[in-house]
């Protein structure tokens, strides 16, 4: 059994738009693209609307969603202590505090390295390590830190940043 097609169907007269502008030279033919169909727009629209939402300064976007990432990791790490500090004890969510904050230095020392990305040919990453496996030393070594908390709070930018991803992923158009 054959699907039928109605033929009144006009075929298709634009190309797919792959972030060209209308004015780009490509090395395409001209007479192989063939011309372009003006729809008409409708009356509650304005005609002036952009083709993309994208922002025109890319640091701004950046500085935006740094501001985002560390905002969202101090709401949850406060979250967390709280919790923490109802469910289990003060010295607990104390421990887990203090994980939190070195995971938001953390964040911010990856915030800088992100930044001199494309500025600076040098190495990365190396100090962020230390950070974390001073921590976690100073969480083995002292009685009075457990490692589970720290380490627990340390991973709050992460879940931060996985909640940030589900977020824009899912709900695109809310505004954040």
């Amino acid at each position: 059994m054959q699907p039928r097609f109605q033929e009144d169907i006009p075929p298709l007269t634009t190309l797919p738009r792959f972030r060209r502008s209308d004015t780009e030279v490509s090395s395409v033919s001209p007479r192989s693209i063939p011309k372009r169909v003006e729809r008409e727009t409708p009356t509650s629209e304005p005609a002036s609307t952009p083709a993309s939402t994208e922002s025109v300064d890319p640091n701004a976007d950046y500085h935006r969603l740094k501001l985002r990432l560390f905002a969202l990791t101090l709401v949850l790490a406060g979250i967390v202590f709280t919790s923490a500090w109802l469910a289990y004890s003060r010295d607990v969510a104390l421990n887990y505090l203090l994980g939190a904050s070195v995971g938001l230095v953390y964040l911010r020392m990856m915030a800088r390295d992100v930044e001199r990305l494309g500025n600076v040919k040098a190495k990365l990453g190396n100090g962020r390590l230390g950070l974390f496996v001073g921590l976690i030393v100073v969480a083995s070594q002292l009685d009075s830190l457990q490692i589970l908390p720290v380490f627990l709070g340390f991973l709050t930018y992460k879940v931060a940043i996985v909640t940030y991803v589900l977020f824009a992923t899912f709900a695109p158009d809310v505004k954040s």
